[in-house]
């Protein structure tokens, strides 16, 4: 039987998936409970990584159950032996091709900004990027420039091999954030390269304060070279919101 998770945590990386201060890992943490409550080693496939200081509220990982155990309460169990950092909000089974990473069909991320200079909420300051203020109408019209199918060559840092780096960004908007200080900008598309959000809004923001403008940005994509491009945005404001999968 195979079971499919889905997993909300602060701060880790997934798919090294470290946990400060004492070198957890979140794929280790959801192994030790099913090694408990199984009584063997169980393998667990997640969809994809988060870098060090990203955070999930929809990440998603399978594993096969070898004793079947229809009914079984696994969120339950596995928050109950888990740290509170790391949370299953969703499980079931599902059938035996589901994969979390190869079946995933589209992903979707949020970046936080934080934008008053005076002070940052102790709430929030783990989840934005306190840039201070910027000027709105110059970022949307950058993000008109990345939004469709592109080769984002140029918002890919080191450290991933992958076969293309086309990708189709179906999504870039701005929304209002939790707090009068906060705007959240949203990223879906069939697929990511590493830290190609943080490297987007880490573009917007120089666009925010008038160091690039549109036709710089189209100039950066069109490089294809990543040394062309600003520094990566911190990954502080960087949650996975979902990873949709077909018939979802």
């Amino acid at each position: 039987m195979r079971i499919r998770l889905t997993l909300a945590y602060e701060g880790t990386d997934f798919c090294g998936w470290q946990l400060q201060p004492d070198d957890r890992t979140v794929q280790g943490e959801v192994e030790k409970a099913l090694l408990t409550i199984l009584g063997r080693p169980v393998r667990v496939h997640g969809s994809g990584r988060t870098d060090a200081g990203v955070h999930a509220l929809g990440q998603v990982c399978h594993f096969d159950c070898p004793d079947g155990r229809d009914g079984f309460p696994w969120q339950r169990s596995l928050n109950a032996l888990m740290p509170k950092d790391v949370r299953v909000v969703d499980s079931g089974a599902v059938p035996n091709d589901f994969h979390a990473r190869y079946g995933a069909r589209q992903k979707t991320y949020e970046y936080a900004l934080w934008h008053d200079r005076g002070f940052c909420l102790p709430q929030r300051r783990r989840f934005v990027w306190a840039c201070g203020p910027v000027d709105v109408p110059r970022m949307e019209a950058a993000a008109e420039v990345l939004a469709g199918e592109h080769d984002f060559a140029a918002f890919r840092n080191v450290g991933t091999d992958v076969e293309s780096t086309v990708r189709t960004l179906s999504e870039i908007v701005l929304a209002p954030g939790p707090t009068a200080h906060e705007s959240v900008w949203r990223f879906t598309a069939n697929g990511f390269l590493k830290q190609m959000v943080r490297n987007i809004m880490g573009c917007l923001v120089a666009c925010g304060r008038g160091r690039l403008d549109a036709d710089g940005v189209r100039a950066i994509l069109d490089s294809r070279d990543r040394t062309t491009a600003p520094a990566t945005a911190p990954p502080t404001g960087l949650t996975l919101v979902r990873v949709d999968y077909a018939g979802d």
